[in-house]
Order: structure tokens, then C-alpha cells, then sequence
């Protein structure tokens, strides 16, 4: 019994150690990133203590009000707001068919679907979808950027198909008894069971949206007003001394940030709830 105690608290210690490491290591570069912000770039730059020895507010006024770091967070917010209603519509609305309807070569698009999840083409497909993207003129809008981000949702397709399959045909056939017809069926039926997995999606989207660097540079390229922040705060690095301003970059990724944890803050509860059913369900 004592050997089995003593491997219990060994046991205990392991993690509480593996945890704790693992929290630090994950709110370290946050909490480096927000220091930083509120030093000078002198301080900064010569790595002189983790605090700032003196709080230098006024880079966040200097970000707003010289930088017009509104604009960019403001394309931000639209661009990822765009992409989650996209991926929300289009895969809730896919995954529905694709669980509750039969129709010719659906066996081919699931093998094609499954191949885009495990398959990814990365910056090789960028030029040929920025080219078609210009010839439809639909390059300098962050309509065209969203549609570029959002792509085909295959990964997300599957979990909604999942879920869907999770849910009694029954009830369809109930309400096709009293009068609802596939959309009604899907729209007052499907969805508010599928709650979970919705807002797991969009939880995806908004982050992928919001994190986004490279298409969202390259779409960009040719209309600076329409960046998002994270190219803002990249680009904007260099003062017309050309001395790197890292200070000002550590405030605009605090600044970019805060939109995604609260957006977190208000979705945890659906997203790990849709997590943990998919796990079971899917």
C-alpha cells in the first residue's frame, strides 16, 4: 500500500509539474509581448528585465493615432466576421447534405474531402488563386480575401456530418409530416441541435481568419487600407528612420490579442462542449 501511495503522489507531481510548465510556456511570449508594448524600444531592444522601467503608455496612443491602427483592426474584425459566417453557412449547410441526402458521385466528393484534410498545398496554390482572384477582380476587397481564407471547409464539413448523423432521423421525418419542407427541416430542426459544433467552427474560422498573414499580405499588396493587423503590424515595424520599432510591434500584437480571447471568453463553454461531443459522436 505505501509503494502505491508513493507512486500516486510521484504520479501527482509529474503533472502538476508537466501542467505548470505547460502554462508557462504558453503565457510566457503573451506576457513578454505585453511588457515589451510598455516599454521604450531602447529597453526592448537590450532585453533590460522583464518590466518596463517606466510604463510607457503612449505606445498604444502612438499606434492609434499616428499609426491609424483603428483601420486595421476594423479590417480585421470585418474580414473575420465575413470568414465565420461563411464557414458556418457553408459547412453547416454541406455537412447536412452530405449526412442526410444521397446524390450522384457523393462517395467521389467524400474521397475528395478527405484528401483536401491531409493534403496541404500551402503557399503553392497562392499564385494561381491570386491570379484568378485578379481576373475577377476581386483582389483589392476583403469579400474576395474571405472567400480565399474560408476555402472549401472540408475538415469542418466532416465534423458537421458527424453531428448530423448524431441527430434521429426521426425528427426529419416528423417535421416533413408537419409541412416543413428540407430547408425548413435543417434551419428549425438541425441547427439548434448542432449548436455545439457551430460555434466550435466558428471559434476555427474567426482564429484562422484573424491569424492569417500571408494570403491576407499578398491579397492586400495593392490597397494598404484594406490590411488586416497582423500585416499591420508587420509592415508597419519601420519608422521613417528606418529603425526597427519593436516596441510598437509588441503593441500591436497585444493588440491583436485581446479580439480572439474574448472572443474565446465568450464561446468556451459551446466550444469545448462541442469538442467533447464530437469526440463521442463524430
Amino acid at each position: 500500500m505505501k509503494k502505491d501511495n508513493v507512486t500516486k503522489v510521484v504520479a501527482t507531481i509529474l503533472k502538476v509539474l508537466f501542467l505548470a510548465a505547460l502554462i508557462v510556456f504558453t503565457l510566457y511570449p503573451v506576457l513578454y509581448a505585453l511588457m515589451g508594448s510598455l516599454k521604450t524600444n531602447m529597453q526592448l531592444v537590450l532585453g533590460d528585465g522583464f518590466f518596463p522601467k517606466t510604463w510607457e503608455f503612449k505606445n498604444y496612443v502612438y499606434a492609434f493615432q499616428k499609426l491609424n491602427f483603428f483601420r486595421y483592426t476594423a479590417n480585421s474584425l470585418i474580414l473575420c466576421t465575413i470568414c465565420t459566417v461563411l464557414a458556418i453557412v457553408v459547412s453547416s449547410m454541406a455537412g447536412f447534405c452530405m449526412a442526410r441526402y444521397d446524390f450522384p458521385l457523393k462517395k467521389a466528393l467524400n474521397v475528395l474531402y478527405l484528401a483536401l484534410m491531409f493534403v496541404s498545398l500551402g503557399s503553392v496554390t497562392i499564385y494561381p488563386v491570386y491570379m484568378m482572384m485578379n481576373k475577377a477582380g476581386m483582389t483589392n476587397n476583403l469579400l474576395g480575401l474571405a472567400l480565399v481564407i474560408t476555402g472549401g471547409q472540408a475538415s469542418n464539413i466532416f465534423l458537421v456530418r458527424g453531428f448530423v448523423n448524431s441527430v434521429p432521423r426521426d425528427l426529419d421525418e416528423s417535421a416533413k409530416l408537419d409541412g416543413c419542407g428540407k430547408f425548413k427541416t435543417f434551419i428549425y430542426i438541425i441547427v439548434p441541435l448542432i449548436r455545439p459544433i457551430i460555434a466550435v467552427v466558428g471559434l476555427f474560422a474567426f482564429r484562422n481568419a484573424w491569424n492569417d498573414y500571408i494570403t491576407s499580405m499578398i491579397f492586400t499588396i495593392g490597397k494598404k487600407s484594406l490590411q488586416p493587423l497582423t500585416v499591420a503590424v508587420v509592415s508597419l515595424r519601420y519608422s521613417v528612420n528606418a529603425a526597427a520599432e519593436w516596441h510598437i510591434m509588441a503593441a500591436g500584437a497585444s493588440i491583436a490579442i485581446v479580439p480572439i480571447l474574448i472572443v474565446y471568453i465568450f464561446t468556451n463553454k459551446q466550444f469545448i462542449s462541442g469538442l467533447t461531443a464530437g469526440a463521442i459522436k463524430g
